[in-house]
């Protein structure tokens, strides 16, 4: 029976994903070959050895994997034949093969200038004939990687660094192989124990290294093909396969596995690097532990020592509970990471905090916050111990939860630990620091209960803020900030702000000045922690304005008007005529500010003409100046270069002019547009929001974008006979979220409830 058929028996089976079906896999291939050998050599296999290298070697076959095998002889005449006796079959059977066909020196030679071929041979396993000769090339290998260990570990490390696929345990659609966390650097923790540099922290990633591998047959299967890209159409049919519940739970499981093996890598290449400094420098350098095995204090029961922070001798974390603590902070304000023996010696005494939590406990908690960036590899080593859920339980809910979101970079739990120390940098500006920090660390802490996040988040610090020990004045405060930590973006990109109603409803929510001021920091803190798109220069601008009006309002002043727009867009409004003109692109996107004459339309024709381009609105405001309408909108492609500005230019005057029929180019555009399959996209909604504004009549559209969405959402309100007298559009991952601020065009004011509900209606129809 061959491999091939081997493992189709196996598949059709069901034999349970693990490391049992790999090792019948393993066993299938090598009876396969050995056979194949001792067929072509007719009994005589001196001299001679088919050898297991890469993942094959280290017993990694999945359903989908290659056989790497390498041809090992000691110079037979006849080895060309031998090849083609074994290869061929192999082909024929229609099994993927990566061959090669050396001596031992050979072998040695190509691994000594090829970093990928040395990483196979160090996984090396006999499978057929002559055994001395695979031993004779793995003590070779090992040999030669041990003495070239001081040149090709940095080496390994440049390539690690050089994956650039981002990291497993936050990826949407993450490469079980090349993503940080995956299965590349499960090879090369591998490579550091064969070094013998230093130690491999193995207990961490043996479960890690069978749940991947698990995940990876289950997608080979479910696929059919052999391929290690986890895209969002299959994240279900693979949890089904493993016995997971769904996509999230499959997510989930993998991000613990991902940040496992990075904090295992972690550990490691730190100490790879410490073991290499050491053998070409006498000390350490200052700041870092002084002389190798100096401990130098750092708080009372917590030393520095060797780049890390230790317990000291007499610390005895079972009988003083706030060491943990005072331990995290100390490290995180050192800039140091907290030894693994720490790390374990704390999960194996951690116990839940006497409630409410003593002074000195919170104030360590805040300690270790208001470090910063050297807080988040701190609370990492604690979390993946379940240091964290231990003094949090509430942390549970949030840890390793995906975002399934593309806007958002990290896992709810690594996104909340980011925006509080992102936070830290923005304590100066606030009169409670302890409270910005709580703010951030909770703010998403209701992600991991049904329904809106920010109310279930209420909920939750309610009961856990009381419990760490706050008064109920401050209690009220950090609820505040968890149930509204999205309204200064929501309002100040979904509002007109010249509407006195906008910041005088911010102002009421808030109450005062200094929560204002948090919830400001708060915001900033939060964006910059979710992606690029969450805190553009654009946005920046628009919560600035936002907060500057609200603090005149909550001061007793009256808000200076405001406008979006330069002394140039105005400048180019006084004139009066048809202009565009488009500028520099950059990471936000393409600016294309349009000023026309007033015209019904206007907004959904210059709309429909980007869908044309195959240009995406990333966002949009628009301001009546006198006559004129000025649009700024934020386009970017939806792939390739930024637009062509002379032939946008071009076509937009046309179809401004009547001289360019957009409907039929639309109609093109929609036809060739294809969803991607296996994402399921929720239906529109539109709504009128009530008192959002005293002047004009709010419709707010949330929509999963599609080209054209903005064209169609303008023909409606062009239909429905009404004014826009302000627009705000705003595009987030494949979210749009479209405010349109709508007047009566005889009356000049809002719209009667009636006409509101009309107007959303045909808006709706155009959606469907």
């Amino acid at each position: 029976m061959t491999y091939a058929q081997a493992r189709a028996a196996l598949l059709e089976r069901g034999e349970p994903f693990g490391p049992q079906r790999r090792a019948a896999l393993r066993e299938a291939a090598d009876a396969w070959l050995i056979n194949l050998l001792r067929l072509a050599c007719k009994g005589d296999e001196s001299d001679v050895a088919l050898v297991a290298v890469g993942g094959y070697g280290r017993g990694d076959l999945v359903a989908g994997s290659d056989l790497d095998v390498l041809l090992l002889h000691n110079k037979r005449r006849d080895v060309g034949q031998l090849a083609d006796a074994i290869w061929y079959p192999v082909w024929d059977a229609g099994v993927k093969l990566d061959h090669s066909v050396r001596t031992v020196d050979q072998a040695r030679a190509v691994a000594g200038e090829d970093l990928k071929a040395m990483l196979g041979l160090l996984d090396v396993r006999h499978v057929a004939g002559d055994a001395a000769l695979t031993d004779q090339l793995r003590s070779a290998v090992l040999g030669d990687w041990r003495t070239a260990a001081p040149k090709r570990l940095p080496e390994l490390s440049a390539m690690r660094h050089e994956q650039g696929t981002g990291e497993l345990a936050f990826l949407l659609e993450p490469d079980l192989k090349e993503s940080r966390g995956g299965l590349r650097d499960l090879v090369a923790l591998r490579a550091v124990a064969a070094s013998w540099v230093t130690d491999v922290p193995h207990e961490r990633i043996a479960a890690a290294h069978d749940r991947l591998l698990d995940v990876r047959d289950a997608l080979h299967t479910v696929t059919g093909r052999a391929t290690d890209r986890l895209v969002l159409q299959e994240q279900d049919n693979v949890a089904v396969a493993l016995g997971l519940l769904d996509a999230t739970a499959l997510m989930r499981s993998l991000a613990e596995v991902g940040r496992t093996i990075v904090y295992a890598s972690d550990i490691t290449w730190r100490r790879v690097g410490q073991q290499l400094d050491s053998r070409t420098k006498r000390f350490r350098l200052p700041g870092k532990g002084g002389k190798p095995g100096d401990r130098v204090p750092l708080a009372d029961g917590v030393v520095a020592s060797d780049g890390e922070a230790v317990l000291a001798r007499d610390a005895d974390p079972a009988k003083d509970p706030v060491l943990v603590l005072r331990a995290a902070a100390a490290a995180a304000q050192a800039g140091l990471p907290l030894s693994p023996g720490t790390v374990d010696r704390l999960a194996a005494t951690a116990r839940r905090l006497p409630e409410p939590w003593s002074n000195s406990a919170r104030a360590e908690l805040i300690r270790l916050l208001g470090a910063g960036h050297p807080a988040v590899p701190v609370w990492e080593a604690l979390d993946l111990a379940g240091v964290i859920t231990t003094l949090l339980p509430d942390w549970s809910r949030v840890s390793c939860r995906p975002q399934r979101n593309a806007v958002h970079k990290f896992t709810v739990d690594r996104h909340l630990v980011e925006t509080a120390a992102n936070a830290a940098a923005f304590t100066r500006r606030v009169s409670r620091p302890d409270l910005l920090l709580l703010g951030g660390l909770f703010h998403d802490i209701g992600k991991g209960w049904p329904g809106d996040h920010s109310i279930g988040g209420e909920t939750v610090v309610r009961d856990l803020a009381p419990r760490l020990g706050f008064p109920p004045e401050d209690v009220e405060v950090i609820a505040l900030l968890v149930r509204h930590h999205l309204l200064l973006p929501d309002t100040a990109t979904r509002r007109d702000l010249d509407d006195p109603a906008t910041a005088a409803g911010v102002a009421e929510i808030v109450g005062s000045v200094e929560v204002l001021d948090l919830l400001a920091a708060m915001t900033e803190a939060d964006a910059l922690a979710t992606g690029p798109a969450a805190w553009t220069p654009w946005r920046a601008e628009l919560i600035t304005t936002l907060v500057e009006r609200t603090r005149a309002v909550l001061q007793g002043k009256s808000p200076k008007p405001t406008s979006a727009l330069s002394e140039a867009q105005r400048a180019m409004a006084a004139e009066g005529v048809l202009k565009v003109h488009i500028g520099a692109s950059s990471e936000s996107g393409t600016p294309v500010t349009i000023v026309s004459p007033d015209r019904v339309g206007l907004l959904h024709t210059v709309a429909g003409v980007f869908s044309v381009h195959r240009l995406v609105v990333r966002s949009a405001v628009t301001e009546t100046i006198g006559s004129c309408a000025v649009t700024e909108w934020t386009v970017s492609p939806e792939f390739g270069s930024p637009p062509d500005a002379s032939l946008l230019r071009s076509d937009i005057l046309r179809v401004l002019d009547g001289r360019l029929d957009l409907a039929e180019r639309l109609a093109r555009r929609e036809a060739a547009y294809v969803p991607k399959a296996g994402i399921v996209v929720p239906p529109p909604s539109v709504s009128v929001v009530a008192g959002a504004s005293d002047v004009a009549t709010v419709l707010e559209v949330r929509a999963h974008d599609r080209p054209g969405l903005l064209h169609r959402v303008g023909q409606a309100l062009f239909r429905a006979e009404v004014d826009i007298r302000s627009a705000k559009v705003a595009t987030w991952g494949a979210e749009a979220v479209d405010v349109f601020y709508l007047v009566d065009p005889v009356s000049g004011g809002p719209l009667s409830e009636e006409y509101a509900q009309k107007v959303r209606a045909l808006v709706l129809e155009a959606l469907d």
